[in-house]
């Protein structure tokens, strides 16, 4: 049986609020050097005080591969994330109709493959994949509204929210995905969103006093930002998390801004210590581990196994020394069989995150996984 299509490329349309980004950016300074691959002090992590895991994105399409997908996570990991950034049945839960089969059977898939012995992250999305609007119901619509805020926009997002809590019993919740994107996209919505999630916060705190909440922002559009506001941007965006949100949930796909090098790197997780006093949770993250060449959306961004290596080994040190929570790669496996499923008119876009797996398209281990199981171990 092969997984639901519309919901294993919902997230790819992400990429296309990123391809200019990756354009422009794609031209930056250099490879990791062997030297300086080297010289990142991973034997200074005696013993590990983070959790490490993955997401449950598979690479193939079959039942089969999204068993293979929660087996290999089990193995190499002590937390892991569910990420539902799909469509929300609005209608459902505003007229207290029958939830649509495709969502039930998605979220009982992840409840029976629940792996034990491991912390769960539930990172769920109210925003649609361009982040500019609310998610859309499973006929393609969006809820009406005069503001984010309205009460029937809340109590329904709430009952969406705690459907998933109570079916999945997370350890952390990721209660909105990139929500500083819209703050981008739609600056005119960011304060309705701000009212609309205190809201919703307020009311998950007051059921579920002991479940860390937050909700996650990109790092890649947070650092180095071009937005014309850019200084009210970074303190609204700063305040917000720290007065709100019991963790700094980040997404980070440092290939998206052509950083490459370790120093790079480091500026990028210096900047995020700067901005938060928040214990800090990387909800998702990856780097290529080959060039990514896509002639249909302009795009040749150079990377090796070796640029990726440091990248997760300058990611595990900053986790070490600023003592995160948990860090999050996005797939431990690159996932060419699932893309040679996807209708031609989404191939380009499924092609950003293809190759960023610390296993290859065979299974076949990359450095990168080395030094993932070297730390997991500690």
């Amino acid at each position: 049986m092969k997984k639901q299509l519309p919901f294993i490329l919902s997230l790819l349309i992400v990429g296309l609020g990123l391809i200019i980004a990756c354009k422009k950016e794609e031209s930056q300074e250099p490879s990791t050097t062997p030297a300086e691959n080297a010289r990142t002090p991973l034997a200074e992590i005696d013993s590990r005080n983070f959790k490490m895991g993955f997401s449950t994105w598979p690479y193939g399409p079959d039942l089969s591969d999204q068993d293979s997908t929660y087996e290999f996570i089990g193995n190499h990991s002590d937390i892991y994330s569910e990420h539902i950034d799909d469509r929300i049945p609005w209608s459902a839960w505003m007229n207290g109709t029958a939830l649509p089969q495709a969502f039930v059977n998605n979220i009982q898939g992840r409840k029976n493959r629940k792996i034990s012995n491991s912390q769960l992250i539930l990172s769920v999305s109210l925003l649609n994949s361009s982040r500019n609007e609310l998610a859309s119901d499973f006929n393609d619509s969006v809820p009406a509204y005069d503001s984010l805020n309205q009460a029937h926009i809340k109590n329904a997002y709430y009952k969406h929210l705690e459907y998933l809590i109570q079916e999945l019993q997370p350890d952390y919740l990721v209660a909105a995905i990139e929500v500083n994107e819209l703050r981008i996209n739609t600056p005119n919505k960011w304060s309705q969103y701000k009212k609309l999630m205190n809201k919703v916060r307020d009311s998950l705190r007051q059921n579920y006093p002991n479940l860390p909440i937050s909700e996650s922002v990109t790092l890649h559009n947070w650092y180095n930002t071009s937005i014309n506001d850019s200084l009210n941007y970074l303190v609204d965006l700063s305040n917000y998390l720290d007065s709100q949100m019991d963790f700094a949930a980040i997404s980070f796909y440092p290939f998206f801004k052509g950083l490459r090098n370790s120093d790079q790197l480091q500026q990028a997780f210096d900047f995020l210590h700067q901005q938060t006093q928040l214990p800090i949770g990387f909800v998702e993250t990856t780097q290529l581990a080959e060039d990514l060449i896509v002639p249909g959306l302009g795009l040749n961004i150079p990377s090796t196994e070796a640029e990726q290596n440091q990248y997760l080994k300058s990611l595990l040190i900053n986790a070490y020394r600023q003592e995160y929570e948990f860090v999050i790669w996005w797939a431990h496996r690159d996932y060419e069989e699932l893309w040679q499923t996807f209708p031609p008119e989404l191939k380009d876009l499924g092609s950003l995150w293809k190759d960023t797996g610390l296993l290859d398209e065979n299974g076949h281990s990359r450095p990168a996984y080395d030094s993932w199981k070297v730390i997991f171990i500690r």
